[in-house]
């Protein structure tokens, strides 16, 4: 009889955590669609608007900087808990913003805490999940960015246009309630790490993974990553809406049909990733990124099946190296050190993409007719950050093949690494 690949209680928590970072990847993408609306409603410029968009980014980095130092001290389920309640408070608060102000107050408490979130779920699927089945559950988990696009941000852009801005929030705040409930009732204490814990205190704890330079190319390589999307999504409906010519039906129908394949791709990208290697995958999915990204923002009035197929072939890409970069970031780490390694490199992705969506604000410029003028310049930047990145990600690649085959042809040195831990097999 053929063994399942995973036993029930996987199968939950792949679900719960891809429900976790469907509500954390909602409550910040539903503000680029809203984007078209909170300007005028607010009287923001696209520079403030920015800024409302970089601070939750820049808010959950230095939040995950800060207790970075502790995430290996905690069980991970207590951890989640105690972040998802900040950020449901957060969100709960940028559901009830009246002004300019307030709203930007309201996200950097929702930063602060949800930044963290993915963190500890990438901590999570390390410390349950081989490294060989790592790719699906990525392809799983990242679905969440999919689902967003299906159903949260086309309903979002719907309520806020029918009724109020508000209401994305709202809703995003009773998904997370139902969420939260679920995870204290069904999820079990996941603690094994505290086994491995080291008398360094959290200050050393953090200084230890800045001294690695495996570590330091992992979080370089992350610094890229972030650059694209923080840089092209936050205009993406104003761009759709003022300079392809697609009105509001066109874009939430937009964002329906690339989510939906997205989803479908997803989890396939992910038993690709494990079967033919992770890097191939992220190489791939970077190069066909490229060719999008340079045709896309070069568009003017367009077609709105030529924008759909654009916008599928961009999030195809783009999900390739999402999933395949993740899974693998989660062999990098040694098992003790996987708490504070993921909070940094989450760190470092929010910040950097806090920055690149405020330098994002700088560069582009609204015309007097609302369309936006010097886009096409955040996609080279976009291209060139995606080339360094593959180049990163090689010799990231290279690095955890070598500490495999180092394990493979020496089963009896002492087990130090994640890769080791789990007699992975990585491409």
């Amino acid at each position: 009889m053929k063994q399942k690949l995973f036993t029930r209680y996987e199968v939950f928590i792949i679900a719960i955590l891809t429900i976790l970072q469907f509500t954390i990847i909602l409550d910040f993408m539903v503000l680029s669609p809203l984007g078209v609306i909170l300007m005028p409603t607010l009287k923001i410029t696209t520079a403030q608007f920015s800024v409302v968009v970089s601070a939750y980014a820049i808010s959950a980095g230095v939040a995950g900087l800060l207790t970075a130092g502790f995430a290996d001290k905690f069980d991970r389920k207590k951890l989640l808990l105690f972040f998802y309640t900040g950020f449901i408070i957060g969100t709960l608060l940028c559901g009830i913003a009246t002004t300019y102000n307030f709203l930007l107050m309201a996200r950097i408490v929702t930063g602060l805490f949800g930044g963290v979130i993915s963190s500890i779920g990438f901590a999570i699927i390390a410390d349950l999940f081989r490294m060989e089945v790592r790719g699906r559950v990525m392809g799983f988990v990242q679905m969440a960015f999919a689902s967003s696009q299906v159903l949260g941000v086309p309903i979002g852009f719907y309520m806020s246009y029918k009724w109020d801005w508000h209401f994305p929030f709202l809703l995003i705040v009773g998904i997370s309630v139902i969420a939260y409930i679920l995870v204290i009732v069904y999820m079990k204490p996941i603690n094994a790490h505290l086994r491995l814990k080291s008398d360094k205190n959290a200050f050393q704890h953090i200084g230890k993974a800045f001294s690695k330079s495996n570590y330091l190319k992992a979080f370089a390589a992350t610094t890229l990553l972030a650059t694209g999307g923080f840089m092209l999504m936050p205009f993406g409906s104003a761009f759709s809406t003022h300079n392809l010519g697609l009105n509001n039906d066109q874009v939430t129908l937009l964002y329906v049909i690339t989510g939906l394949f997205s989803m479908g791709t997803g989890p396939f990208v992910g038993k690709l990733s494990d079967s033919i290697g992770k890097y191939t995958i992220f190489f791939w999915g970077t190069m066909l990124s490229i060719a999008v990204v340079i045709f896309y923002v070069n568009l003017g009035i367009t077609p709105f099946y030529v924008v759909t197929i654009v916008s599928i072939l961009m999030f195809t890409g783009v999900s390739s190296r999402i999933i395949a970069s993740s899974a693998l970031m989660t062999a990098v780490p040694e098992p003790a050190d996987r708490g504070v390694f993921m909070s940094i490199n989450s760190s470092v992705q929010q910040i950097s993409g806090g920055i690149a969506a405020f330098i994002a604000g700088q560069i582009v410029v609204e015309r007097i007719d609302k369309s936006l003028d010097r886009y096409d310049l955040l996609g080279y930047t976009v291209v060139g950050t995606m080339l360094i990145s593959a180049l990163l990600m090689y010799f990231i690649h290279l690095q955890v093949e070598r500490k495999t085959k180092e394990v493979k042809n020496n089963p009896s040195a002492p087990v130090t690494s994640a890769a080791a831990a789990e007699g992975a097999s990585v491409h």
